[in-house]
């Protein structure tokens, strides 16, 4: 548009006056971006129509009017990024992939006062590089700018980035960003920051006094803080007040006291960082002098990763070894171990620094209790996060042998069984797994080609483990199998079922819960309900109490030998499926056999055969 053409516009619309100069920069060849259209070229101006021709991106040759267009559409510099990137694009594309700060700083440059919000340089690069490719690209360049002493980082999207005047080194860009931010949490963050800096710099102190007094007023006032946060801030706190000679006593609320105070410590350590969390359990220790050692306990029995070492080696620095091995085993006998704590026992059970510890616990029974840990965390994940005691089962290739090294062919299949039901496995890992038992104990492998005994065949089984079963089975039918359907209904909704990881997990749980259902189906229709007071007293039946006597050592065991799912290995009461109880029965009292226990076969002397009866 010629000045001509614009003052007649202006004379029409008198309203224009004060947008002469942008009407004037609305020629051909120019670029733009509209609030609706986006991106575009201006063609022509047509004069009979009063109306500029403009190309953009998905509409070419767009006709719009000049006065609509003074408020939304803003016409673009010969140095924008947009319009470098149609006239200049080899020197883009090579500062995208080499230069990206440099990119960074030549938008900034185009902008007021050389500042922008992140938003707005967001907006901007996703247009320049598109969207898919700019969530790539701007990560690492986030941390790049992080790092250059010419440009200003903001906290927030809504604030804005600049370029500076001068360049600050590291420790004034910490305090500049300390003193600009009114986040409690960043305050926090950056106090430790500048701790780092200000140990070796003696002209610091001047403004950490300052930075101190700010600090204390935060910890002290703030209601944005957790528990946890509000513990560092004071380590902080504290840390600078020593650097540059104050005292701590004056200051409220004192570290003491938020220990002492606390309802959750749990909570706390859950959310410390890694070189914090010894410095939680040595403040423990000097605040409750008395009951310090259950206090840690807690806190181990509910503790995560790197916590788990911290809280074992704090225990064995205070003398506390004998302890710490009985109250692993007791949380194992009492089923307490938790998946973090299971983890770090089989990642450090051939460690001499923990041998003591540990002693004792690598046993089926610790096998159980990984796979009820397992079993529970699927239960509680949503979507296809892995599961670290499962990875490790599977990737440790001497763990279930040596966790199966005491176990007897009843044992195994058991927790064979427990295995094909665990819903924290893939049907893969499992038949892994399971050639693991199989190869120790070959028996399993009925458990995948399918049981040897005929469909027919009564299960002679106890009202107790009748009951249990059937308890099992109306969870399944009633509870479990109506959860997963609406699992699966809610995953469908999410689409595109190839990529849908819930979808995928929750018909994996489908399979499993039918198959469990048909399985017990089976059972239960199978078995025969007995009280054993018909089991016979002249020689070994099911529902017999057995006495032995081994040959070599005169060492005597009684075994019950009950029902089919009557099994409890560790209290000596025997399945009639087992092979120890199916080398018994029919035996009479004063007969010697050869039994095969714990891998060992010996002479055992049939000392005493009597009837079962319930609390014995």
């Amino acid at each position: 548009m010629t000045e001509e053409v614009i003052q007649e516009l202006i004379e029409k619309n008198p309203q224009l006056k004060a947008a002469k100069d942008k009407l004037l920069q609305m020629q051909p060849g120019c670029y733009c971006i509209h609030q609706s259209w986006g991106f575009g070229r201006i063609k022509e101006y047509r004069e009979g129509q009063n109306r500029i021709v403009i190309d953009f991106e998905d509409k070419e040759e767009h006709p719009m009017d000049p006065a609509f267009c003074v408020t939304t559409m803003e016409i673009l510099s010969d140095k924008h990024l947009l319009v470098r990137q149609q006239t200049e694009p080899a020197v883009i594309a090579e500062m995208i992939s080499k230069d990206p700060v440099g990119l960074v700083k030549a938008a900034l440059s185009q902008y007021p006062n050389q500042a922008a919000t992140g938003n707005e340089l967001e907006n901007l690069f996703s247009r320049v590089l598109g969207p898919a490719r700019f969530k790539k690209w701007w990560t690492p360049t986030k941390k790049l700018l992080a790092k250059d002493p010419h440009v200003a980082v903001p906290a927030k999207k809504t604030e804005c980035y600049y370029i500076r005047e001068d360049a600050l080194n590291a420790e004034q860009e910490i305090l500049e960003n300390y003193q600009s931010t009114q986040s409690a949490k960043r305050k926090i963050r950056l106090s430790r920051e500048l701790l780092e800096y200000a140990e070796t710099r003696e002209d610091m102190k001047e403004s950490l006094g300052e930075v101190l007094d700010d600090l204390s007023h935060v910890i002290r006032e703030s209601n944005q803080l957790t528990a946890s946060e509000r513990l560092q801030g004071s380590w902080s706190r504290d840390d600078l007040a020593k650097l540059i000679g104050r005292e701590t006593e004056v200051f409220s609320p004192s570290t003491a006291s938020l220990i002492q105070e606390t309802a959750d410590l749990p909570e706390i350590a859950a959310h410390l960082p890694g070189n914090q969390q010894k410095r939680l359990l040595l403040l423990i220790k000097e605040t409750h002098p008395g009951e310090w050692k259950p206090l840690v306990f807690d806190l181990l029995k509910n503790s995560h990763g790197k916590f788990t070492t911290e809280c074992v080696n704090f225990l064995l620095e205070n003398d506390c070894e004998d302890e710490l091995a009985a109250t692993l085993k007791r949380w194992l006998h009492e089923q307490n171990l938790r998946s973090p704590v299971l983890y770090w026992i089989v990642k450090n059970r051939h460690s001499r620094k923990f041998s003591r510890s540990l002693e004792g616990l690598i046993t089926p029974r610790f096998l159980n209790a990984i796979f009820f840990a397992i079993d529970y965390e699927a239960l509680q994940l949503s979507g296809a996060r892995k599961i670290p005691l499962a990875e490790i089962l599977h990737d440790d290739k001497d763990l279930i042998r040596d966790l199966l090294l005491t176990a007897d062919t009843e044992i195994a299949r058991d927790l064979a069984n427990n295995l094909l039901i665990n819903q924290g496995f893939e049907e893969l890992t499992k038949k892994s797994l399971l050639a693991r038992f199989i190869k120790h104990f070959p028996s399993v492998q009925t458990l995948v080609s399918g049981d040897s005994e005929s469909e027919d065949e009564r299960l002679i089984v106890s009202r107790e483990s009748y009951e249990r079963r059937g308890k099992e089975y109306e969870e399944i039918v009633s509870k479990r199998i109506p959860e997963n359907s609406k699992a699966i209904a809610a995953a469908m909704e999410h689409g595109d079922l190839r990529e849908n990881s819930e979808y995928k997990m929750a018909k994996q749980d489908q399979q499993m819960l039918l198959a469990r259902k048909a399985n017990l189906e089976k059972d239960l229709s199978r078995a025969e309900i007995t009280d054993f007071s018909q089991a016979p007293t002249d020689q070994v039946g099911i529902g017999s109490v057995v006495g032995l006597r081994q040959g070599s050592t005169n060492r005597k065991v009684v075994y019950s030998i009950l029902g089919a799912w009557d099994s409890d290995p560790e209290n000596n009461v025997l399945s009639y499926k087992t092979p120890l109880s199916q080398s018994l029965l029919g035996q009479k009292e004063g007969d010697t056999i050869e039994l095969e226990i714990a891998d060992t076969k010996e002479s055992w002397k049939i000392e005493s055969v009597s009837r079962y009866h319930k609390g014995d």
